[in-house]
């Protein structure tokens, strides 16, 4: 039973994580959270574990949703190499401060994140558009589907100072990075919304290596559960590359703000009623 429900798990991670860019951890974390402390007959995973087994199914939720974007031209290749270089040695740093966290903690600050990230989505339309980071930065042009035209950019420092922290928070909460990166690109950046998660698919593959390398190290990784998240998460990111293709950009970003809103309310209230 336990690896049945796992293996669900496994696939609504995927299909969530690669319709909107955030590597799956973002559903798996919680969902196994709340799965272990409601539930007689699941296994009570330390949060240690938790993000362990998150970063080793993110590396096949990775792989899986970026060739399905490489088909369709929505990773921008350099782009994801220049965020992977600046998140790979925050998620170490992340995962060795992951060691002391303890699960009311985790739930509550993961909550808070989580949370400020769809409030900044919810208000972007309401904003004024940020154009320095594109005007001073390298230049990109996109054209979608609907010929609309998009010019996206930002300076390389500033991407390399972003996503260090962004591996923070990837190797600290186990969320894969595309939960804070997506917003960034899309509000700061100005990224089209299928180049920011296609290309976020791309960062977190890169990352989730990284990142599992140094999980695995730690002995976070509980093996026996692998076999049950990881398929269902490589044919469920699949599945939602697939759908990404039919849905246009502020169905996206609509979708992408309610389930950061919905996981971050749940994982606070979890934070502050079991401390």
């Amino acid at each position: 039973m336990v690896f049945i429900v796992m293996a669900l798990v496994g696939i609504v991670s995927g299909i969530v994580g690669a319709l909107i860019g955030l590597g799956g951890g973002v559903i798996l974390v919680p969902a196994l959270l709340f799965l272990g402390t409601g539930f007689a007959f699941f296994p009570e995973l330390s949060p240690q574990q938790i993000v362990g087994l998150s970063v080793i199914m993110m590396i096949f939720t990775g792989l899986s949703s970026t060739l399905a974007y490489m088909k369709v031209g929505t990773v921008d290749y350099k782009s994801g190499i220049i965020f992977f270089a600046g998140s790979a040695p925050g998620t170490v740093i992340g995962a060795f401060v992951n060691k002391n966290l303890d699960l009311p903690s985790f739930n509550l600050y993961f909550g808070i994140l989580l949370v400020l990230l769809s409030l900044l989505l919810l208000i972007r339309d309401h904003l004024k558009e940020v154009h320095w980071f594109v005007d001073n930065g390298r230049q990109t042009t996109f054209i979608d589907k609907q010929q609309k035209e998009y010019i996206y950019g930002y300076p390389i420092w500033f991407a390399l100072l972003l996503t260090f922290f962004v591996g923070f928070a990837s190797g600290l909460f186990g969320i894969g990075g595309g939960s804070i990166i997506v917003p960034a690109m899309i509000l700061l950046f100005l990224f089209p919304p299928h180049v920011a998660i296609g290309t976020s698919m791309f960062m977190v593959f890169l990352s989730a290596i990284i990142n599992s390398i140094t999980h695995i190290s730690l002995g976070h990784v509980p093996w026996i559960y692998t076999a049950a998240v990881v398929p269902g998460a490589y044919i469920g990111a699949k599945l939602g590359a697939r759908l990404n293709k039919h849905l246009n950009s502020e169905t996206l970003v609509i979708i992408l703000r309610l389930v950061l809103l919905v996981l971050g309310l749940r994982s606070i209230y979890e934070g502050i009623f079991s401390s």
